[in-house]
């Protein structure tokens, strides 16, 4: 053997490692990269070859994975990406504290909980505050633990009734060529919001509790003027919200009612050089106690891994670009002064 590679052995049962190893042995393979290490399976043992450090690490991503699958988790390419990350940060116990914060379940069976810190974070927030502002980039969950939160309060009635609403602002489409009437033009904005509550609530338990009126999906200018009591309010994509828009939707707020305000700073679809609600929103009350901010960052993206290097790569471009921005700007300002004096 090497010198410096050491071999640990751990027991890994049958029952466990085809859901521990991933389909193709993609979950084991991806170990193995991103710790610089071999794992070799036979009868019942797992020897795991690599440097002391790494070969630790390795085995507590499995005890990990394992203690998930106990617990009868089906095992992500997700889980194993965060499972890694928290174990070489050297906070891995908090995964099984992540795994058994259940929201609820899918019309599928599905279990619905928060996969980071990140999320968990934000779920507990959401429990104990009357107002949550939940901010980050496409990916982390936002909307869709916001809703689930919302349909479990729903069903266990600590509130009568479900307001989903978000600005209509266009992505580059004009809403006055799309075809149809208002809600035709409108339901396109708000598809997202329905996607989530057909997954969670189910299409028929969803349509009977709309047509009570229990459950209501709106753009955002139809809360002008109302007064909502006893309801579990979202306002999602907020960052395309004005200044205005913001005020009026948080003073529509009355009593007995929660509310989740969910957006992605980097996505704004406003006219160029116009405010958003939700920037100024998150300046004006971050003293203002009953109110939270979470900020959930890439490394909370639960989609395909994919998406969360896409979503890194686009970090790091705009800090470099803002300080090119910012480096020309005192350039420029420079000149002005010399060719003054």
């Amino acid at each position: 053997m090497n010198s410096g590679i050491i071999e640990e052995i751990m027991q890994l049962p049958g029952e466990h490692e085809k859901n521990i190893f991933g389909k193709f042995d993609e979950h084991i393979k991806k170990i193995e990269r991103a710790l610089h290490v071999t794992l070799i399976s036979r009868d019942g043992d797992l020897r795991i070859l690599g440097p002391k450090n790494a070969a630790d690490q390795a085995r507590r991503v499995l005890e990990q994975l394992l203690a998930l699958s106990q617990r009868g988790t089906e095992i992500t390419e997700q889980n194993v990406t965060y499972c890694i990350s928290l174990v070489m940060e050297e906070k891995e116990s908090a995964l099984t504290e992540l795994d058994g914060d259940l929201i609820c379940h899918t019309i599928n069976g599905r279990p619905v909980k928060p996969k980071t810190l990140g999320q968990k974070q934000y779920v507990d927030a959401i429990r104990d505050q009357m107002i949550v502002f939940g901010v980050g980039p496409a990916g982390t969950g936002k909307t869709y633990l916001a809703m689930a939160m919302a349909i479990t309060a729903f069903r266990n009635d600590e509130v009568s009734r479900i307001i989903l609403t978000r600005p209509a602002i266009e992505a580059g489409e004009k809403l006055g060529f799309l075809p149809g009437d208002l809600q035709s033009k409108v339901d396109p904005y708000l598809r997202p919001l329905y996607d989530a509550l057909y997954q969670i609530m189910g299409a028929e338990s969803f349509q009977k509790n709309m047509e009570k009126g229990l459950i209501e999906v709106a753009p955002l200018a139809y809360m002008r003027g109302r007064t909502l009591d006893n309801a579990y309010i979202i306002l999602d994509e907020a960052q395309n919200t004005t200044p205005a828009q913001m005020k009026m939707f948080l003073t529509r707020i009355g009593f007995g009612s929660k509310v989740v305000v969910t957006g992605d700073a980097s996505q704004k679809d406003l006219p160029s050089g116009a405010r958003s609600g939700l920037d100024v929103a998150m300046q004006v009350l971050k003293k203002v106690e009953g109110v939270a901010f979470c900020e959930l960052t890439s490394k909370d993206v639960v989609r395909h891994p994919l998406v969360q290097k896409i979503v890194q790569a686009y970090e790091e471009y705009e800090k470099k670009s803002a300080k090119a921005e910012k480096a020309a700007a005192r350039l420029t300002g420079k000149n002005r002064r010399t060719s003054k004096a």
